[in-house]
């Protein structure tokens, strides 16, 4: 099912590459692909010159136009000329609700049947679960007052809305809560008039990984809090109109818009918006910010130590005294709309196992193994002690030989 195209560059503001097929004449981005340089490019002939023009600024709303050279039959060593336009990509690159980081690659991955679509959702079985979870999530915006219903301008085109729906499972992998979060189509945005910066950092998992070493040797508290709907606490700068959700269109008042007044998840600068809110509140209490680390925060007065980390709106609490921690736990609490879930047991879907007494903490990830396997039906496939990439063929010749290269094996 893989199709065999050029790569010609890279997509702003989002990870991944744009390719071109020139049997389609088509243009698209994508995150999966297999660069073929030298088991198959070497051997290649290729039977037309393309030849691709970069436009830039405004040049970049038109039609690319681009010379195609194909060599004649009857004049093998001449060829002719014709004009080939050059279309946008229909495809658009849709962000996870949820993605963790691992490495250097962003992964999500959902139930299979998890609904797509408003409709969808209001035809399955759990409708009412669903619809429950829709109710909570609108409540969130009438209470943050995310935005106002106002008359759309004269020229403006309101930014699209669409539901994403999720089913929250715990460690066991057992269903806890159906989630359903409203989210803007960020990617019909215009730079410069809907948005200008989108940077926002998150905690890396190596320092995560530090941070927990840390507490497991000094035997530290590791708490856990879940801000809800933080992306609504971040502040807008610009502008912006939104589409009436599916399902909750005002009555009367059909052909209003949303004029949106906080940060939405799906907006482009949405996750910004909440990281320079979030750092601004935390300092104001104190907290240091890590020089390489910017969402990692530490607090240290009177040999009382507090970590406090943040990836997007989980937070992990980590100190040597119960009663500070307490205080920051009550004080973040009146900042944002919190959920405590106290001692940390499940973080960015990795679980963690504690033994306190003799100082020890270990993390898993078998139950996301589970559900990678379960999406693409290898939860039967044969297993293996070590997992090795298949085709590579071990031989005596790679064993050690001088004591360097034994001590640096062992």
């Amino acid at each position: 099912r893989s199709e065999l195209c050029l790569f010609v560059g890279y997509p702003k503001e989002t990870k991944g590459f744009i390719f071109y097929t020139p049997e389609d004449d088509k243009t698209f981005g994508s995150t999966s692909a297999r660069f073929l340089e030298e088991d198959f490019m070497k051997d290649v002939k290729p039977r037309s010159k393309i030849v691709l023009e970069e436009k830039l600024g405004e040049e970049a709303s038109t039609s690319s136009v681009r010379t195609v050279l194909t060599p004649t039959e009857t004049q093998p060593n001449s060829s002719e000329s014709r004009q080939v336009v050059l279309r946008r990509s229909g495809r658009a690159v849709q962000q996870p609700d949820r993605y963790m980081s691992y490495g250097d690659s962003l992964v999500a991955v959902s139930d299979m049947d998890d609904p797509v679509s408003y409709s969808q959702a209001m035809a399955c079985s759990e409708s009412n679960l669903w619809l429950d979870a829709m109710k909570v999530e609108m409540h969130s915006m009438y209470v943050n007052k995310v935005w106002k219903l106002v008359d759309l301008p004269e020229g403006i085109k309101p930014v699209g809305c669409k539901w994403i729906y999720k089913k929250k499972r715990g460690p066991d992998g057992n269903v806890e809560t159906f989630k359903a979060r409203l989210v803007a189509k960020g990617y019909t945005q215009q730079e410069g008039i809907d948005y200008e910066e989108t940077f926002s950092p998150v905690a890396m998992l190596k320092s995560i990984r530090i941070l927990l070493s840390i507490a497991a040797a000094l035997d530290y508290e590791i708490w856990q809090m879940d801000v809800k709907t933080a992306f609504l606490n971040g502040n807008l700068d610009e502008r912006i109109y939104m589409a009436q959700p599916d399902g909750f269109v005002d009555k009367g008042q059909e052909t209003k818009v949303c004029e949106l007044l906080k940060s939405i998840y799906g907006l482009k600068q949405a996750s910004r918006s909440w990281n320079i809110r979030f750092d601004e509140t935390v300092k104001s209490f104190g907290f240091e910010q890590s020089i390489d680390e910017p969402c990692v925060y530490k607090l240290i007065h009177e040999g009382k130590v507090v970590f406090l980390v943040l990836y997007v709106d989980d937070i992990l609490l980590i100190g040597n005294d119960v009663g500070k921690l307490s205080e920051v736990k009550v004080w973040l609490a009146k900042q944002f709309d919190m959920k405590d879930l106290g001692e940390a047991a499940y973080i960015l879907g990795i679980q963690i196992f504690r033994d306190r007494k003799n100082r020890t903490l270990s993390l898993s990830q078998a139950s996301y193994i589970d559900k990678v396997m379960d999406r693409f039906s290898m939860q039967d496939s044969k297993k293996g002690q070590t997992p090795f990439r298949h085709g590579v063929s071990l031989s005596k010749d790679q064993s050690p030989k001088t004591a360097q290269e034994i001590e640096d094996m062992r």
